[in-house]
């Protein structure tokens, strides 16, 4: 039931037919066949005979509908404004009217439902009730609390805390890959996706190692398990823009809406939450915006929205920006939704490569949420069972990847899994002399594997990589102390693909610089500064990205 308060609020343009192609501002239910009510907003009791008839129809036919109550704004936009100015005829009417109140006052006392003298005390008694702070409605029943209210008392106040303990044994995690892989003998799959499946299935038995689609399913997996619920929206997320989650499985041989598509998810057990995924329209700001709400009612459910490319959340800004980002500290209003925004230099170009990681770098200060960029399968799985079992509620901006969801250097043995937690820093995976480190790469997501597999390439002995899987709210101590054991280290070099007006090098470099010590130098190694996140020749790509690894590593 859709309630529209219509003020007529375009007042300040010069004639509603430059606001809107429609007559009424209600013509677009029409889309969906909807029946609209249209009423005066100054007969009161018309409005409630309509809004009553309403509630009747959307009672018995299940089906939407519409109450659009016209009405007027009395003053400006900004209650200083002069709407006169624009609207001379509409608002010299709008100046002589008495008020909806005074019409249905007067008509009270006409019909003598009241005195002539009783809406004017009444107004006096609801004002000195407001000035005393009385309850202006006195309550039937004192102790009731609607079933629909959401109960956030375990989780407001909690303290900020990155800890917890998010493994899961071995037991488990292999029962969770056999019901995830379990699938009936009728059910056939593409030749591509039995392949994936087939694989997933060798990843529960520890014969093959966890990779990054099987590791978000097992952290799905294990939190419906422990009876949490599980949402995810956004274009293509049952299948995956990446063909690497598959959540939803499609039979080659039956319609997608007539029992052809299966949810292994759905059938973890008899106990389980419930999952839902919906493969949503491409209008980023309603999605989100829905998301968000929706996240703000379910406190113990995890909620997820994936945008197709990170780039795709430029669609929705408005809903980050102004309550993603600030809502708790501007309403004291709690949300736990997490957003997964692939992004990762592939050569893809500009619309494609960057999930805008600056921006949300920018919004980050008072422990709002938390920006992460997760780098192995294993690091995905603590992280996502991480958000629900801790009990501070934070938004979550995950920069998840392209590239590794398939990059055999970024899977997890299922051990890793079992052992756990989500590493804000992980410091040298190599064999190095700690000695001989006189160059240290900071960095985070996909240039990792590149910086990497370059110094193997290359036989650098004086450089170690230090990675930022959690850029926000960073975790100092621990990067001081991967730091600190590379005592000759005179070069600490930043290192990030985007370009150097972007990326996390603004928002990092002095944080990285408190935990510089004497002698120590800070630099960067970074595409040039640019108005484009990306270039668009593949060549081009390539090019920029050597000449940003041989940056970070020394080399020329």
């Amino acid at each position: 039931m859709h309630i529209v308060i219509n003020n007529q609020i375009g007042f300040t343009t010069s004639d509603p037919r430059d606001y809107r192609s429609s007559l009424y501002c209600t013509d677009i239910f029409k889309m969906v066949e909807a029946p609209i009510f249209h009423v005066s907003g100054d007969d009161p009791e018309a409005v409630a005979y309509v809004t009553q008839m309403a509630v009747d129809f959307r009672q018995e036919f299940k089906r939407d509908v519409v109450v659009d109550i016209v009405c007027f704004r009395k003053l400006g936009h900004n209650e200083q404004d002069e709407p006169m100015v624009t609207q001379p005829l509409m608002y010299k009417k709008i100046a002589g009217h008495p008020g909806t109140r005074k019409l249905y006052a007067d008509r009270l006392a006409a019909a003598g439902v009241v005195a002539a003298d009783e809406p004017e005390q009444m107004i006096k008694d609801y004002r000195a009730a407001l000035d005393e702070g009385r309850h202006l409605v006195d309550p039937v029943i004192t102790n009731y609390k609607s079933k629909f209210a959401v109960d956030w008392s375990s989780h407001a106040g909690v303290r900020y805390t990155e800890k917890c303990d998010t493994a899961v044994a071995i037991k488990e995690l292999r029962r969770l890959a056999e019901r995830l892989t379990d699938i009936p003998a009728d059910f056939v799959l593409h030749s591509r996706v039995k392949k994936i499946i087939d694989d997933r299935r060798a990843m529960g038995t520890g014969k093959l190692p966890v990779d990054w689609g099987m590791a978000e399913n097992l952290a799905y997996g294990s939190l419906l398990a422990a009876g949490f619920s599980v949402r995810i929206s956004g274009e293509d997320v049952g299948r995956g823009t990446f063909f690497h989650r598959h959540a939803a499985l499609h039979d080659q041989n039956r319609d997608s809406w007539n029992e052809g598509t299966l949810w292994p998810l759905q059938r973890i057990g008899d106990q389980q939450g419930s999952f839902y995924c919906y493969d949503s329209v491409l209008s980023e700001e309603a999605v989100l915006a829905f998301e968000y709400g929706y996240a703000t009612a379910t406190p113990d459910e995890l909620v997820v929205w994936e945008a197709q490319f990170g780039d795709f959340a430029n669609g929705a800004q408005v809903v980050i920006d102004q309550f993603l980002s600030s809502g708790e500290a501007k309403w004291g209003r709690g949300c736990g939704l997490v957003l997964l925004l692939p992004h990762g230099y592939e050569g893809q170009g500009p619309e494609h490569s960057s999930a805008r990681l600056e921006r949300y770098m920018q919004l980050s200060a008072d422990f709002n949420w938390e920006v992460c960029m997760p780098s192995t399968a294993g690091q995905i799985f603590h992280l996502l069972r991480r958000q629900m079992l801790r009990k501070q509620r934070k938004p979550l901006i995950v920069m998840t990847p392209k590239s590794l969801l398939r990059l055999k250097d970024a899977t997890s043995p299922l051990e890793e899994l079992a052992r756990g937690p989500f590493h804000t820093v992980i410091g040298e995976i190599d064999e190095v002399d700690a000695k001989k480190v006189t160059r240290v790469i900071a960095c985070a997501g996909k240039v990792y594997f590149d910086l990497l597999a370059e110094r193997r390439e290359l036989a650098l002995d004086n450089v170690a990589i230090i990675r930022i899987e959690q850029l926000y709210p960073m975790d100092d101590r621990r990067f001081a102390e991967e730091l600190q054991k590379y005592p000759n280290a005179r070069h600490i070099v930043w290192c990030q693909e985007e370009p150097l007006n972007q990326g996390a090098w603004y928002a990092k470099h002095h944080t990285l610089t408190k935990v510089l010590k004497k002698g120590q130098m800070l630099d960067v190694a970074a595409r040039p500064a640019s108005a484009s996140p990306a270039v668009g020749y593949a060549a081009k790509h390539v090019i920029q990205q050597q000449e940003v690894v041989n940056a970070a590593l020394g080399v020329k």
